[in-house]
């Protein structure tokens, strides 16, 4: 029995997602690794004394291997703290990115809230979505500042212990890196389309008038499961 172009279709279409989504599916769990992790340092608190930076320390190695493994993918990883959790800084940023035939290097912005330089991150999407929802997200392209200037996406878990925000495990993908993983399978399909976040915004496009960067008005598509981003095709209507 012919098989229809539609069901054609619709079979590419699945491929592209389980794809799309198995990309980023071993992002976040790296992220998940570093949430893991992270809960069992703060569990500490339990034992009568709120965790420090010294106590966070103990996450680099875990970074460094992520950071390594993942180098196609990954260009930084780390915890942010919620404001408040550590006993001797105001926030914190355990994080670390990839600096290619540098190596390794922490970032180290002003997190000193009584500074003109301070960085407060908690506004950002990575952040304050996690921390509204409870669910994971990925938030961009935008250009990062406070840690590359690069054009990213950061992928972002809630950390959270006894039934507190501790703050987030993230990890951030150069975009450059992201389309080149995943145009390809966008080009299969025999339209334009597009992967979109729980924004609105454009992550990955293979349509000229939606370039990355953009901001969709109206989103339905094919989801990603559990990954926070959703196809948008414009398919062909089927002939009768």
């Amino acid at each position: 029995m012919a098989v229809s172009s539609t069901a054609l279709v619709d079979e590419v279409v699945a491929d592209v997602v389980d794809r799309v989504r198995g990309t980023l599916e071993d992002v976040f769990a790296a992220v998940a690794q570093v949430a893991e992790r992270t809960t069992a340092i703060a569990a500490v608190r339990a034992a009568g004394r709120a965790p420090t930076t010294a106590d966070l320390a103990a996450l680099r190695p875990l970074l460094h291997e992520r950071l390594r493994r993942r180098h196609d993918l990954i260009s930084g990883i780390g915890f942010i703290a919620e404001p408040g959790l550590l006993g001797d800084v105001p926030a914190w940023l355990e994080w670390w990115q990839n600096h290619g035939e540098d190596g390794l290097r922490p970032l180290l912005p002003d997190l000193d809230p009584g500074t003109s330089a301070y960085s407060d991150y908690t506004h950002w999407d990575w952040f304050a979505l996690p921390r509204a929802t409870g669910e994971r997200a990925v938030a961009g392209p935008y250009v990062d500042y406070l840690c590359s200037d690069e054009y990213s996406l950061t992928l972002s878990v809630p950390v959270q212990h006894g039934g507190r925000f501790l703050g987030v495990a993230a990890a951030d993908v150069y975009l450059r890196h992201f389309e080149a993983a995943v145009l390809p399978l966008l080009r299969r399909l025999p339209a334009p389309a597009a992967l979109v976040n729980a924004r609105g915004r454009v992550a990955a496009s293979t349509d000229p008038r939606h370039l990355a960067g953009s901001l969709l008005r109206s989103v339905s598509g094919r989801s990603c499961g559990p990954i926070p981003l959703t196809l948008v095709t414009a398919l062909p209507a089927p002939r009768p």
